[in-house]
């Protein structure tokens, strides 16, 4: 077996999993890593190996636990203390926070936004070709088009979100533990005062819907309605803005595609699930075995930890022909970039709907777009958050 290397990595090329991973895949199912406290756990690289265990209820993801495995310390110093909504929480606690939330989630709801995320997406590159050539993607596009989607879906005002945004930011990618937990202190005070301010006078929006749930006394209390907000609020625009900013830069690097994309819009939904295979932004989901688990052939002990390496899965060639490419032909549903089993992202079929409506109407509205600099000076996240563009400068 291969030396165990280092968990997380950086990525060289912002589309390609970690190159030092790659002698990781050829050990599939499963190899090692070492996290930075020196602790070696368990790393998932096979896609069969994968969707077994993220359904397999053995595995916990109680990050207050003493064995659950913790990527940074800043996240160890954090998560040990408490355990974020839904994703910290296992059956039947799990279960409970979820059905609140799926009805304002599901395929039907999200289908009745798309004109309003539309209206969205064509109001931002109204103003984007009005202030006219060089643009920055991100601030003027990547991150608005999901947080006022977000915002607007919640019932969160927009116009906080200069200061959630750099919560956001701090709580994902801060330099210290201390500054990742006030930024969470800031934004649980933040939303706590909202949801206080709903109680007294009630809006539209998903935590106005909780809020009037517990008045009833079948809803979240206020502690857990405030965790249950601070995640759908970060996840729920972070994660969309950095795969619209991903997404746009990689196809700006592979011409072919985009030119198929532009001479047939009607590939875009299959083009949305083959960049989120391709992308896989959160790489690295983390669990601790409560029991013996086997798998492969291989008996992965109670109390190790597990990381599943979501870019190196979702090229493992036993399941993608030439996983490396591109390419619009292959069924790439299956993807694990959403996660799989009991806590598979709750929004993807928000984020479906925006990244179908975003890229689709930026490659029609701007048939130009390039980029305006250099690809090699254009800076993008550390491996230890999730993956997107800092800044991405484009002309037309």
């Amino acid at each position: 077996m291969t030396e165990a290397v280092a968990f997380p990595q950086n990525r060289s090329c912002p589309y390609h999993p970690p190159t030092a991973y790659d002698p990781l895949r050829e050990e599939r199912p499963l190899s090692r890593v070492t996290l930075w406290d020196g602790r070696e756990v368990w790393f998932v690289t096979g896609h069969r190996a994968a969707r077994a265990l993220l359904a397999d209820q053995r595995l916990s993801t109680d990050s207050t636990r003493d064995d659950f495995p913790l990527p940074t310390e800043r996240a160890a110093g954090l998560s040990r203390r408490r355990r974020a909504a839904l994703l910290g929480w296992d059956d039947p606690e799990h279960n409970v926070q979820r059905r609140m939330l799926i009805p304002s989630f599901s395929l039907k709801r999200t289908e009745g936004l798309r004109p309003r995320i539309q209206a969205t997406v064509d109001r931002l590159l109204d103003a984007i070709e009005k202030a006219g050539p060089p643009a920055e993607l991100v601030g003027a596009f990547a991150l608005p088009v999901p947080s006022i989607v977000i915002c607007d879906l919640l019932g969160v005002p927009y116009e906080d979100h200069d200061f959630f945004e750099e919560q956001s930011r701090r709580l994902l990618r801060g330099p210290t533990g201390a500054d990742t937990e006030d930024a969470l202190t800031r934004l649980e005070a933040y939303l706590g005062d909202l949801i206080d301010r709903k109680r007294a006078r009630p809006g539209e929006g998903v935590l106005d819907d909780l809020v009037a749930r517990r008045s009833r006394g079948d809803g979240p209390d206020r502690e857990e309605l405030v965790q249950l907000a601070t995640i759908l609020l970060v996840a729920g625009h972070e994660t969309t803005a950095n795969m619209i900013s991903l997404g746009t830069y990689t196809l700006l690097r592979h011409p072919e595609r985009l030119a198929e994309l532009r001479a047939d819009p009607g590939l875009v939904p299959t083009a949305v699930e083959e960049l989120l295979r391709f992308l896989s932004i959160a790489d690295g989901m983390l669990r601790v075995a409560r029991e013996d688990v086997e798998v492969g052939g291989t008996v992965i002990r109670a109390g190790e930890g597990v990381v599943f390496a979501t870019s190196v899965i979702n090229r493992d060639g036993e399941v993608y022909a030439d996983p490396d490419t591109l390419d619009w032909a292959r069924p790439a549903r299956h993807h694990l970039a959403f996660g799989f089993g009991i806590h598979q992202c709750l929004g993807q079929n928000l984020a479906r709907a925006e990244l179908e409506i975003a890229l689709g109407t930026l490659l029609r509205r701007l048939p130009g777009l390039r980029l305006a600099v250099p690809a090699e000076e254009i800076p993008f996240k550390p491996g230890d958050t999730i993956q997107g563009m800092l800044e991405l400068p484009v002309t037309w």
